[in-house]
């Protein structure tokens, strides 16, 4: 529950960072909370599957299902992110859109994770993207998004910028390019829960010692600033 003093105070975030979107031409754009199951599986990688709101099949349906627990389920999820619904959209609607297409969005999506301070099984997402244009200047736009963002909201960061190319160079010397997601997922926690947990999570994936002391060796090349 939020409180109406805090609503005002996200209300204010939210107008903020829309009407920054909106100053770069970007148009806004919502989607359902339910997507079709075979539209969300297997784009977030294992962990992200296992994370994924399905909906339980209705009336009779979930009677007759409750016999049988593995077909309990419809073909309905509830939206893991923004982004995949976008893409849905976009496929579906090609014929309608002008591009390159700027688009945002601020909605609701939901993660069946394990609730702990400042992690939320519903919570906000506010994405911008565009499509259909291959130039370096959109990168150079959202970045000066972002900084217009936190500016309007007074707020001091340092912005990093990633490089999925990277990612993909480390996946192939490291002989995982075929566990890409399951690599760049383990990688996302090293400031949560450290480098060695890590390399035991992808141990646990079955990623060979070769393929991890590959991953240590590139990790630790980085000056210490640049490093995940």
């Amino acid at each position: 529950d939020f409180s109406p003093t805090e609503m005002l105070r996200r209300k204010y975030i939210f107008n903020t960072i829309e009407r920054v979107f909106q100053k770069y031409g970007f148009l806004p754009l919502e989607t359902p909370a339910m997507e079709h199951l075979e539209t969300l599986t297997g784009k977030y990688g294992e962990e992200g599957d296992r994370l994924i709101f399905k909906v339980l099949k209705r009336g009779a349906e979930l009677e007759r299902a409750l016999e049988d627990r593995s077909k309990g389920f419809s073909d309905e999820a509830l939206r893991y992110d923004l982004t995949v619904p976008f893409a849905r959209y976009v496929v579906q609607h090609q014929n309608e859109l002008t591009f390159p297409f700027k688009r945002y969005q601020i909605q609701p999506v939901w993660r069946a994770d394990r609730p702990q301070k400042g992690r939320y099984r519903e919570f906000y997402q506010c994405d911008a993207d565009m499509i259909g244009s291959t130039s370096l200047l959109n990168e150079v736009e959202l970045i000066h998004m972002m900084r217009d963002v936190f500016g309007g909201l007074g707020l001091q960061v340092v912005i990093k910028v990633n490089n999925r190319k990277i990612l993909a160079g480390l996946a192939e010397v490291s002989g995982m390019s075929e566990a890409l997601i399951d690599m760049t997922t383990a990688l996302d926690k090293i400031e949560k829960i450290g480098h060695e947990k890590v390399y035991e999570e992808l141990r646990h994936k079955g990623r060979s010692e070769a393929s991890i002391a590959k991953v240590k060796e590139v990790l630790e090349w980085f000056p210490p600033e640049m490093r995940l």
